[in-house]
């Protein structure tokens, strides 16, 4: 009979449902909860006290911080941030006395890379595009584009970001505009509505 080896880490309090599928270098912490089904990318780690509902897909390279529920019907691509405390839902208008079906719960996905600020709440059956910044505390209600940077209540585009976090130079006058990281020194295509890497 061949024995299984674990080839993830999870603190003693943590909770791994049967039929979650947890990837090789996951570190879960204390008091976190994975539902069935959900699945986890090699390297991620799970702060203390989350909850990754039922069918959820986490990339790898995911950093989930503390006290995050991440519920069914999102989904993180690989080398998400998620800062402590932030919010997703699933349902738009809920009501306790009206409960929505599984299939009703509205997607919301989390592209490559992406930053996640503290305390920011992520509205239902939005995207947020590859490396964008979402700034901390700030509400997103609609898509947030690639690169974009986003704050506020509602959230709005502030500027772009590069591949390694740091805020772009704004562009000269004029549509689609060269524009070079001062940290790192990659260069983007940038206009008032679009960033794209080069």
């Amino acid at each position: 009979m061949k024995t299984l080896v674990k080839t993830y880490s999870a603190h003693e309090t943590a909770i791994i449902d049967e039929g979650a599928l947890i990837s090789p270098g996951v570190q879960i912490w204390h008091f976190s909860h994975v539902m069935p089904g959900a699945s986890l990318g090699a390297n991620s780690k799970v702060g203390q006290n989350v909850f990754i509902d039922r069918d959820v897909c986490i990339g790898q390279n995911v950093k989930i911080q503390n006290n995050v529920s991440v519920y069914r019907g999102v989904s993180l691509a690989d080398n998400v941030f998620v800062g402590p405390s932030v919010v997703f839902t699933n349902v738009f208008s809920p009501r306790s006395r009206f409960p929505k079906n599984p299939d009703e719960y509205l997607k919301t996905h989390i592209g490559e890379g992406a930053t996640l600020g503290a305390n920011s709440t992520i509205v239902c059956g939005v995207s947020v595009g590859e490396h964008a910044f979402v700034g901390a505390g700030s509400v997103v209600t609609k898509n947030v584009p690639p690169f974009a940077l986003v704050y506020g209540i509602p959230a709005s585009l502030k500027g772009w970001v590069c591949i390694c976090g740091q805020k772009l130079p704004s562009a000269s006058r004029g549509p689609h505009k060269i524009v070079s990281c001062r940290t790192c020194g990659e260069s983007y295509r940038s206009s008032k509505s679009k960033c794209q890497k080069i």
